[in-house]
């Protein structure tokens, strides 16, 4: 079982990692064997919500956007029953839909407490919502603010928060409600049967975190900022951002983490299992 940390054991945790040169790693999870063995990986987090089970059920996490489930319950029982029991000392945190009208966050809050999250990540996001629909979406009062307030409250309540900003006006949104981690969002990952195909490029994913941690850590140099999404596939360009970014504390994986290997992993051992030839015959 998971054990539930206070957000004060979650930053010292991350402070150690930075101030060892370790890059921070946040690792989504739809399944319990994804929990189980980003653990095993050294994830230093473990988030959990509508996305990544959708993803882990063979389609696109953009699903979670759409009015086919509820985003919250979703992440609650996940968490309840597939992933806390499962990871043993690493924070689990719950991504949460804040513009849901339907919930009061602060009690819904109390149960993401209850069942032993230790964080909060605003997932899904209006933030990768645009042009016309988002405009809507915001004038009929399911704001991104929503899920401001959200995290204030999650801050309020002790849970450490994470959030995914897709320009530096909703980063300083965030700081302004005690986020811990501003995670740079550079939309829908790349890659596999299931990733996007028009993606944010390296180049431009430089240009979005580097405005993000600009002015994240002009308003607060101990907030870490991380990155997520666009074609941010592998290591390697992970590494490269880390290169070419001035103050990038680390990564956020979710199709990285567990449906790309998946998929090439599965794909491989059927094959190598397929391409046994029977023996001799009687």
């Amino acid at each position: 079982m998971a054990k539930r940390y206070e957000r004060e054991e979650i930053v010292n945790r991350l402070k150690g990692e930075t101030e060892q040169g370790r890059a921070i790693f946040n690792a989504f999870a739809g399944t319990g064997i994804s929990a189980k063995f980003a653990e095993a990986g050294g994830a230093d987090m473990i988030t959990t919500h509508i996305l990544a089970r959708f993803r882990m059920a063979g389609l696109s996490s953009m699903a979670g956007y759409l009015s086919i489930a509820d985003a919250n319950a979703v992440t609650l029982e996940l968490g309840k029953r597939d992933i806390i029991p499962i990871v043993k000392d690493t924070p689990v945190l719950a991504g949460l839909l804040g513009t849901d009208p339907t919930r009061d966050m602060g009690s819904f809050l109390d149960e993401i407490i209850a069942a032993g999250f230790s964080g909060l990540l605003n997932c899904p996001t209006i933030a990768l919502i645009d042009g016309n629909f988002r405009r809507t979406l915001e004038e009929t009062g399911l704001t991104y603010d929503k899920e401001v307030e959200m995290t204030a409250i999650a801050h309020q309540k002790g849970l450490y928060t994470t959030a995914f900003c897709s320009t530096p006006e909703e980063a300083l949104k965030m700081l302004g409600a005690g986020c811990d981690n501003i995670i740079a969002h550079g939309g829908n990952t790349s890659g596999g049967t299931t990733g996007s195909k028009t993606v944010t490029p390296l180049d431009a994913m430089v240009e979005l975190v580097q405005n993000i941690i600009d002015v994240v850590k002009a308003e607060n140099p101990e907030t870490l900022v991380t990155c997520h999404g666009g074609a941010t596939v592998t290591p390697q360009d992970v590494q490269y951002l880390l290169d070419n970014t001035k103050g990038l504390d680390g990564y956020v994986g979710g199709s990285t983490a567990e449906r790309l290997p998946v998929e090439k992993s599965i794909t491989g051992a059927v094959k190598d299992f397929k391409d046994t030839k029977l023996g001799a015959k009687f």
